[in-house]
């Protein structure tokens, strides 16, 4: 199991994210846009620069879901990998069974 601030540390992280979201692309769209003056682009690059750095979604970082283990993750069902081996031998994800030769 995670430390608890670590998850939540990425919780605050995601909050951010989808709370910049907007303003990020919109900055973005602004600082790449090669039809605008030299300076209009680097005042949005300030602007950019001043948001939270934990507002980008690059620092995300995923996470499983029922222990917060970082590593091992797998995307498509949230889970870690020693998650996916239990709950798979309990039976609890459809379709998978535990392997015997």
């Amino acid at each position: 199991m995670a430390k608890k601030s670590m998850i939540e540390r990425e919780k605050k992280r995601q909050r951010l994210v989808e709370q910049y979201a907007a303003k990020r692309a919109a900055l973005k769209e602004i600082a790449n846009n090669e039809d605008l003056p030299m300076e209009e682009r680097f005042k949005a690059r300030l602007k950019l620069a001043k948001l939270p750095r934990n507002s980008s979604a690059t620092r995300l970082h995923n996470r499983c879901q029922l222990t917060g283990r970082p590593h091992a993750y797998y995307r498509k069902l949230k889970v870690s990998r020693i998650m996916l081996r239990e709950l798979g031998s309990t039976g609890q994800i459809p379709g998978m069974v535990k392997s015997s030769w």
